[in-house]
């Protein structure tokens, strides 16, 4: 991949179909795609999340390999840890006594900041939702919280940091655009370079996801996909992150995760501390049909 392109290449998947070798996913039942060792080769390459100056390895050769491309100032903006999307409750104590008034906040009954167009888009059987709120339409920082529905409302988890596409948010991904699609989309299918940590989701473990090169500030990918969630944005849920199937053609994308955070915007995926993403992976549980609902706040408001 050229830098002075104007435009990195957008899919992070292989063109051609699938054959002999490749990844299967571990869990008992589940499909098992099959892949020839070139399409492992060229599967990062043309990666919806690929970088500036990214390139893929073979698996046998050395040196870094797909992702996203980033700004210092935006890694900087979006700080480093996680900060409780709520505050504990207050345990029994002097303080407690003496404010009895003081309690923690109720649990909302819908999830908060999204207005009645974007509410309307999340099914009514789902039961966790990763709700990403982006700074601003034109922004590529942005931040996580997975929320559980209980029956007393939706309640929160932390808050993590995460980037998003260069260019911000749009309503009509292109391939290419560097923008994030916004939206409520399904999450069913997971994978990465390094094995399982025990997601309930099905997995797809194996070499496809060796990524390598820079992006779009100089930072390395590498590692950027050790862990991913495939976002069902143009793609066929049920299926290992990469499979190249594009049920509204190419032309509209394809290749959204959520993935490893190299520290700087994406070309069209949500990104997370490696840690965080292991969180999430841990607890995204395909019987509470998670989604994720994504996009600027602006957006999400109407």
């Amino acid at each position: 991949m050229v830098s002075s392109t104007p435009r990195p290449p957008q899919r992070c998947w292989p063109r051609a179909p699938f054959g002999t070798g490749a990844t299967t996913f571990t869990r008992p039942g589940s499909y098992r795609p099959v892949i020839p060792a070139a399409v492992l080769v060229l599967s990062v390459a043309l990666a919806g999340c690929a970088g500036t100056t990214a390139g893929v390895k073979p698996a046998h050769a050395s040196g870094p390999a797909a992702d996203g491309a980033g700004a210092a100032s935006a890694a900087t903006s979006a700080a480093p840890g996680t900060t409780q999307a709520r505050p504990p409750r207050t345990s029994a104590g002097p303080r407690a006594s003496a404010d009895p008034g003081a309690a923690t906040p109720p649990t909302p009954a819908r999830l908060p900041g999204l207005g009645p167009r974007t509410l309307a888009q999340i099914p009514a059987g789902t039961r966790q939702a990763v709700l990403v709120t982006g700074r601003g339409k034109n922004s590529s920082v942005s931040q996580v919280v997975l929320y559980r529905r209980t029956g007393a409302g939706w309640e929160p988890g932390a808050t993590w940091p995460a980037h998003n596409a260069l260019k911000g948010w749009t309503d009509d991904h292109r391939a290419g655009d560097l923008r994030s699609p916004i939206g409520v989309f399904t999450l069913t299918d997971a994978g990465g370079l390094l094995a399982d940590p025990g997601t309930k989701l099905p997995y797809d473990q194996g070499p496809a996801f060796t990524i390598g090169g820079t992006g779009f500030e100089g930072e390395p990918l590498a590692g950027s996909f050790d862990y991913v969630v495939a976002i069902n944005y143009n793609r066929k849920p049920g299926t290992s992150p990469l499979d190249w199937t594009r049920p509204q053609g190419a032309d509209k994308g394809g290749g959204i995760w959520l993935h490893v955070d190299h520290r700087g915007p994406t070309q069209g995926c949500v990104s997370l501390t490696k840690k965080h993403m292991r969180e999430l992976l841990l607890a995204l549980d395909p019987a509470q049909h998670p989604v994720i609902v994504m996009g600027d706040a602006t957006s999400l408001r109407r």
